[in-house]
């Protein structure tokens, strides 16, 4: 149970940091968001950003093996850096309809994938 609430703090501190990091590229858009500074740009980024700490330091304390959770330290950046990529595509997808996925990102992101086998394999 606490690797399933891991994952889902990890997804929705994710989701909160996508908003953050690239939410503030469609601000212009928006009749509020035409004449913003960069500083008041930033303060809101960062106001995002804190709702994505709300849920990803509990996910890490709760998930590291040390803390009686089922995760290494190395499988929780893992774990994250996969959430990332799939939650950044979502984005992606929905907000930014002009980007275009190519086949190169598709390979980048198995590899990933790939990645997480790995790190996840018992040897």
């Amino acid at each position: 149970m606490r690797g399933v609430k891991t994952i889902l703090f990890l997804i929705i501190s994710n989701t909160f940091m996508t908003f953050a990091w690239y939410g503030h590229l469609k601000f212009k858009e928006y009749s509020w968001g035409k004449n913003l500074s960069m500083f008041t740009i930033i303060l809101i980024s960062w106001g995002m950003a804190f709702f994505e700490y709300l849920f990803q330091v509990p996910a890490n304390e709760g998930g590291f093996k040390d803390n009686g959770g089922p995760f290494s330290l190395v499988e929780l950046k893992t774990i994250q850096e996969a959430i990332t990529l799939i939650v950044f595509m979502g984005f992606t997808l929905l907000f930014f309809k002009g980007e275009r996925i190519a086949w190169n990102h598709l390979v980048g992101f198995g590899l990933i994938v790939l990645a997480v086998f790995v790190i996840f394999k018992k040897w």
